[in-house]
């Protein structure tokens, strides 16, 4: 069971850094969440294959290492391109860990998000926002990840369609 808020931030945080990396994700489905990630970082490249269950603040995730050869092959599967995130995460007071990404840098899409795991609901609801977290966006389901993807595909074959020339 994964538990976690997610945060809108305007920034990276100044906080003791605990582990950098750049993460592509992409999603073979929806509804239900499958999705498959790599995360380079100075240790090496893993890879993952993600199932999320339906929720919001809790919900069921089942993350399952995969090789670079089996997701190259599911990488050929994606209808879009992959989500880029320059993925940070920071000590938080207290010990707790504040996962902060820059999602698709550059592009007209471009937001910054940060998440706070925790063992308990009861943890989750009573932990105190930092002011440098702007929003709570944890019930929005506009910035999960895989409505980010929806939009993405959704604008893909936007841009594919008004590239298409029409014959009379």
């Amino acid at each position: 069971m994964e538990i976690e808020r997610k945060f809108l931030i305007d920034d990276f945080p100044d906080l003791p850094l605990l582990e950098e990396a750049q993460v592509y994700q992409g999603y073979l489905s929806v509804d239900p969440v499958v999705r498959i990630r790599s995360k380079d970082t100075d240790a090496g490249t893993d890879f993952k294959l993600c199932i999320k269950g339906k929720g919001s603040i809790a919900r069921t995730e089942v993350e399952i290492p995969i090789t670079q050869g089996q997701f190259e092959e599911l990488k050929g599967l994606l209808k879009a391109e992959m989500v880029h995130k320059d993925y940070k995460v920071y000590a938080l007071p207290g010990g707790r860990r504040l996962e902060c990404s820059r999602v698709d840098e550059g592009s007209p899409t471009e937001f910054l998000y940060a998440e706070v795991e925790f063992t308990s609901l009861e943890e989750a609801l009573s932990f105190p926002m930092p002011p440098f977290l702007l929003q709570d966006v944890t019930e929005d389901p506009y910035y999960k990840m895989n409505q980010y993807w929806q939009r993405k595909l959704k604008q893909r074959k936007e841009d594919t369609s008004r590239s298409v020339r029409k014959i009379p």
